[in-house]
């Protein structure tokens, strides 16, 4: 999938300064969220991709497992005991890896990379094991996880997606669905026959954003046209990475470089962790790969209903996008009643065809390429889930400071 063209702009950089933590933090003034997230900013080595060297002593690291402890006691057990709603109920734990010595001993299955427990009012009454967790990495999974997202779905003519970039007017979409999502460290897996999840297993250090109705929320989104393209987009909006509504409506509060509340006048703030779009051409490519393979040409006939799973990964390979596809068959004819023996004359007649397809399909793939090629079918497509890694989505929280991707 290709990056959706955007007016120029700043780009976020890449480098964050290294600040250790000395000393102890003292929260009797009770920071706010802003402050709290500006220290976070100041402490953010490990997503700014800096490797910690020889020289960086025991003390420094002890140091730095004592401000982020901190930070998760503050941001997410202390600082949530106002809040009421479900999703802010689990608090999540990053194994310490390092602790379990991950890969080296082969008779011994490794521990799960998290684990969850319910919130209590103070951490010291989590039961958890305070050194077998890494605590830098559980303060932004819990970032992550508290954090609230939407994902946009869209069909856009592909010049009018390119023109965006130079005109000053939002063009409308042919077509769009938002929908609310939620942060996970574990992956569903979907049944795609049932529409429905089987399993669901730890997918730490990626993150995904799945969609568990994805075949009634995006039933009507469809691919018709070569010149129209499959747009997604992941945005974060609200929760633990943005300030708190009462401190934007604080005229005197110091509002940090990057934490914008925005204005009675603008939009509430937003940054954009994902987009990426792909053409019809490139779907409809992919989709007759998976249903040209050897096994489809001994099926019964061609179900144009049935879903295929397709990965597309995001610009520069970052994230993934995983979309359940399916050919809208031609509804012009209408359906009419039949005698049951012609169900089975037609089932042996397409057991014949396909065989005989089989069979003429190394001979003649040129001529069949370009009869596809020529024969235009709608495509449904299905948003499943978004996956990006852990540190992509925190350092886009805290860093990134280009303008939200808006359709």
């Amino acid at each position: 999938m290709a990056a959706p063209p955007s007016p120029s702009s700043r780009s976020p950089s890449s480098e964050v300064a290294v600040h250790r933590f000395s000393g102890t933090l003292d929260v009797s003034s009770s920071p706010s969220r802003t402050e709290l997230l500006s220290m976070v900013k100041k402490h953010s080595h490990l997503i700014g991709w800096t490797i910690i060297g020889a020289e960086d002593d025991a003390s420094d690291v002890g140091m730095d497992d004592k401000f982020w402890h901190e930070m998760l006691d503050l941001f997410f057990v202390r600082g949530r005991q106002s809040k009421r709603s479900e999703e802010d109920d689990l608090v999540f734990f990053v194994n310490n890896m390092k602790l379990h010595g991950y890969g080296f001993n082969d008779n011994m299955e490794d521990p799960p990379p998290f684990f969850v427990r319910r919130w209590a009012p103070t951490l010291e009454k989590i039961s958890i094991n305070t050194v077998e967790v890494d605590w830098e990495r559980s303060f932004y999974l819990n970032l992550i996880a508290h954090t609230s997202y939407t994902v946009t779905v869209a069909i856009f003519g592909i010049e009018d997606l390119r023109n965006r970039a130079v005109k000053n007017k939002q063009l409308p979409p042919v077509y769009k669905v938002t929908k609310n999502v939620y942060a996970s460290p574990s992956r569903v897996n979907f049944h795609l026959d049932r529409r429905k999840a089987v399993e669901t297993l730890p997918a730490y250090p990626n993150i995904f954003f799945s969609v568990d109705d994805f075949d009634d929320t995006f039933d009507a989104v469809v691919l018709s046209d070569p010149e129209h393209c499959y747009c997604v987009i992941l945005n974060a909006h609200d929760g633990a990475a943005f300030p708190e509504e009462s401190e934007c409506k604080n005229p005197v509060s110091n509002t940090q470089p990057g934490m914008s509340c925005g204005s009675a006048q603008e939009k509430p703030p937003k940054r954009t962790l994902f987009s990426a779009y792909v053409g019809y051409q490139n779907v409809r490519g992919a989709y007759d790969a998976c249903r040209s393979k050897f096994g489809s040409f001994l099926s019964l006939g061609h179900d144009h209903n049935k879903l295929d799973r397709l990965f597309m990964k995001g610009p520069e390979g970052r994230g993934e996008v995983e979309v359940a596809v399916s050919g809208i068959a031609d509804q012009s004819s209408g359906k009419s009643k039949k005698d049951p023996g012609d169900s089975f004359r037609v089932l042996v007649h397409r057991a014949a065809s396909a065989a005989s397809k089989l069979v003429k399909h190394a001979y003649e793939s040129s001529s069949a390429n370009r009869q596809m090629d020529d024969e235009l079918v709608p495509l449904k497509c299905c948003l499943m889930s978004v996956s990006l890694p852990w540190d992509y989505i925190a350092h886009d929280l805290l860093h990134k400071d280009t303008p939200p991707m808006d359709l």
